[in-house]
């Protein structure tokens, strides 16, 4: 007798086997207009890889099989290895060959920064765990090379596209990953409050060599090949950066111990951990007393990567979450001809785009930071991005898995994964409240910087009394006095990224997408906080999805 009770049918799986950047629109039209066409063949073909199922199965397997430490060998001897699945060092490889953790500080072309924000946006489409160590180690390679005895050492390695997964002394390895150690249990963000302790071997001073005997609470990654690592030289002292390898150069294990793997939420395929210095082997990164403005350099770096991560998670989610409702039926017809649904895949489809493209443009900031505008980018708007592009792609994780229903909320697909791992950007590397007063901070100390950034906006905004609008409720705002401002630091934030998104949009995508970004962020004030409860009548919803993707 046949037990078959019913057929399956109404029901799609989570979309792959797909060019991730044919069908990017936005992101194709950004990379032109960096002038990064000569990354466009590599960049293809990249995409293709990513696209594939195979690539999305690497990426499941990945954060299903979690690493984990195996403190010791058969016989005693305190070794801390992590182990990971295949399919992690595959994802590794993947990345590492195309050359774009150092492309940015590598290559002399024009492009070269939106070269490189384009690969890491596709590669977090498909996985973010793998990004981490890719983040660290690149933003590494502007503190190293101020450091001319030790960057000899280290550029090779640095700049190899060979994977080596390899646990051994960095002079044995072809190719090298770099952390980074600032939280401590007593402080979180506030790096003023760690103790971790330096004392010098010998002279010490920079260059020279150090003993390091304090904690880490949040160490990433454990199994990279060395960490910068943020210290005081002596009890209460200044505070220095050193760097700490996994090895000591006499051949021996360093005594950084790791206590335990973190049990995270998300961020899974990766390793963070608690770790201890047992007067572990540092050199000294330049001077005493520098240490927080050296890793706040560092800091910078990763933020951006943070807000690229996140682009792409909004673009994974959207994209996603557009494709099953094309396929999806409910109701007598797809989910995506039923205008409310059309509201919602339009709000994402906004968020996504707006993301991209302020993204990219903080991108080219960094390749051309010595102009006062550019730096302006850099240093107010890195920060300002960082917290509101991080924090949409939390919500909107969660709105599109709901597009999904009950099977974007089970484990064996993308969107819960998409979902989980979101909240990481937003978290590591300064939460929201760290991002907002940066930027307070940084509009303040450096009024040249924040009048050239008003002044582009102010330029942009010209003909579009919307925008206009906007900005002269910004400049109102930041003429409140100090002492009230800091407790408006989310809202003049989120007015300063929204001015920034509807300026970026208005000059360089349709006018469709363009229009309703401005008619439902800065003319309906309520409008995009909840997503779908948009004012749709107007708007060109139509022209918006399909410019996101195809179907």
């Amino acid at each position: 007798m046949d037990w078959t009770t019913h057929q399956v049918f109404n029901q799609y799986p989570e979309l792959n086997d797909y060019h991730p950047l044919a069908t990017d629109a936005a992101l194709c039209e950004a990379v032109e207009r960096a002038g990064a066409d000569w990354a466009r063949p590599a960049l293809d073909t990249y995409a293709a890889r990513l696209g594939m199922a195979e690539t999305y199965a690497l990426a499941e397997q990945a954060n299903r099989h979690t690493p984990q430490l195996q403190r010791f060998d058969t016989r005693g001897r305190r070794i801390d290895a992590l182990e990971f699945h295949p399919a992690w060092h595959q994802l590794m490889a993947l990345y590492r060959g195309e050359g774009l953790i150092s492309r940015p500080f590598q290559d002399e072309r024009p492009g070269r920064w939106a070269a490189w924000a384009a690969g890491f946006y596709l590669h977090g489409q498909v996985e973010q765990g793998t990004l981490c160590p890719a983040t660290m180690t690149q933003a590494a390679i502007p503190l190293l090379r101020k450091e001319p005895a030790l960057w000899q050492s280290l550029q090779s390695r640095l700049y190899s596209t060979v994977y080596d997964p390899r646990d051994l002394p960095v002079a044995d390895k072809a190719s090298i990953w770099l952390g980074m150690g600032m939280t401590e249990k007593q402080g979180g963000s506030d790096v003023r409050a760690n103790t971790t302790v330096a004392a010098p071997i010998g002279t010490g001073g920079r260059g020279g060599e150090y003993r390091l005997r304090g904690h880490k609470w949040f160490f990433s990654a454990p199994q990279c090949d060395a960490h910068l690592v943020v210290a005081r030289t002596g009890e209460g002292g200044p505070f220095a950066c050193f760097y700490v390898p996994r090895w000591r150069p006499d051949g021996s294990r360093n005594a950084v111990r790791v206590q335990r793997l973190k049990d995270k939420v998300g961020n899974r395929s990766n390793a963070s951990s608690e770790v201890e210095f047992e007067d572990a082997w540092g050199l000294l990164m330049g001077e005493e007393g520098r240490g927080i403005p050296t890793i706040i350099e560092m800091a910078s770096y990763t933020r951006l990567n943070c807000v690229v991560g996140s682009a792409a998670i909004l673009r994974q989610a959207t994209v996603q979450a557009i494709h099953y409702a094309h396929r999806r039926h409910a109701f007598g017809k797809a989910l995506a001809e039923q205008p409310l649904m059309r509201a919602v895949l339009a709000d994402l489809a906004l968020e996504s785009e707006a993301a991209l493209h302020l993204a990219m443009r903080l991108a080219q900031a960094y390749e051309d930071d010595d102009a006062p505008a550019q730096r302006a980018w850099k240093r107010v708007m890195t920060p300002a991005a960082k917290f509101w592009v991080c924090k949409r792609a939390v919500e909107l994780t969660g709105e599109a898995m709901e597009v999904l229903g009950g099977n974007g909320y089970v484990e064996d697909g993308v969107m819960a994964r998409l979902f989980r791992e979101a909240p990481v950007n937003s978290i590591w590397e300064g939460s929201g409240n760290v991002m907002c007063l940066d930027v307070l901070r940084a509009l303040q100390r450096e009024p040249e910087a924040a009048h050239a950034l008003l002044t582009e906006l102010h330029a942009a905004a010209q003909g579009e009394p919307r925008i206009a609008a906007a900005a002269r409720e910004l400049q109102a705002l930041l003429a409140t006095p100090a002492e009230q401002l800091e407790g408006l630091g989310r809202v003049l934030t989120q007015r300063l990224v929204l001015l920034a998104q509807a300026c970026l949009l208005r000059q360089q995508a349709p006018a469709a997408v363009a229009d309703a970004f401005i008619a439902t962020r800065l003319a309906d004030s309520g409008a995009g906080r909840v997503a779908g409860a948009i004012d749709t009548r107007g708007l060109d919803v139509a022209a918006v999805l399909a410019r996101a993707f195809p179907g």
